[in-house]
């Protein structure tokens, strides 16, 4: 009996320890820190662009949307998303559409996400971010935006209804104002985008989506600090679990 409830115990810590390697994209922090998502829009890596399109353009001496990507995440319904889908009777504001605009300039051009990047088995897609840290400031400034405006469901990604590839409000769903979908400015941000972000304040280490590119892109240092501390504690983590697996296999020999 305490011979294969050790066993058991060795194959739980050895699953556990793969499970935290495979979840991990790289280890190289060259590519972490040059990371363009797998979709059909981006760039396979990030680079220089002569210009980028409006709300884009921050991005444009390190990114890995194109000038034309940039100037659809203006002009067209990227992925099909159609922004306005509480018509007839409501429709996005202007004032919130331009940070969901600058939100998707971070999504097709930032290069400095790969700590957070997992993989996923989407039409549109074959990665994603999740969880990155972003700025306090600059989510309550996109609440203030929207909190006036009208969604028909919490979690865009998951919740609206896909008819011919495009999202639709769910039958029976209603349009609501933000501020009675979404308890405050975080449950708006971290939700709204099926946990893309999580809000931090801004006196730690958190993303930018709105920020000068003549001054350098100051999502860059985040990640560079993201990928030492990640490194490190993966180096340490193996540590610990060869020592474990090497005491359970013993164990078993005695």
């Amino acid at each position: 009996m305490a011979f294969t409830r050790i066993f058991i115990l060795c194959l739980l810590i050895t699953f556990c320890w793969y499970q935290g390697v495979l979840t991990q994209l790289s280890t190289d922090p060259e590519k972490l820190l040059n990371w363009c998502l797998d979709t059909p829009h981006h760039k396979s890596r990030p680079g220089k662009e002569s210009s980028l399109y409006n709300q884009c353009s921050p991005w444009k001496d390190r990114s890995c949307c194109t000038e034309n990507t940039s100037q659809d995440v203006h002009t067209k319904n990227m992925y099909n998303f159609n922004w306005n889908f509480c018509k007839p009777n409501y429709t996005l504001s202007a004032k919130c559409q331009r940070h969901f605009i600058q939100d998707l300039c971070f999504h097709e051009c930032e290069p400095n996400i790969g700590p957070w990047v997992v993989k996923v088995n989407r039409k549109i897609a074959n990665e994603r971010f999740l969880n990155v840290p972003l700025c306090k400031s600059d989510c309550e400034s996109w609440w203030l935006a929207c909190a006036n405006d009208f969604t028909c469901v919490y979690n865009w990604p998951r919740n609206f209804a896909w008819i011919d590839g495009n999202n639709h409000c769910p039958k029976e769903a209603k349009c609501k104002p933000f501020y009675q979908v979404y308890r405050d400015s975080k449950d708006f941000c971290e939700n709204v985008w099926d946990h893309s972000w999580v809000v931090v304040p801004d006196n730690e280490l958190c993303m930018r989506i709105w920020f000068d590119g003549a001054q350098g892109n100051p999502n860059k240092h985040v990640a560079e600090v993201y990928v030492e501390k990640l490194l490190a504690g993966n180096a340490c983590c193996i540590t610990s679990h060869l020592f474990i697996i090497t005491i359970c296999l013993l164990s078993l020999l005695i």
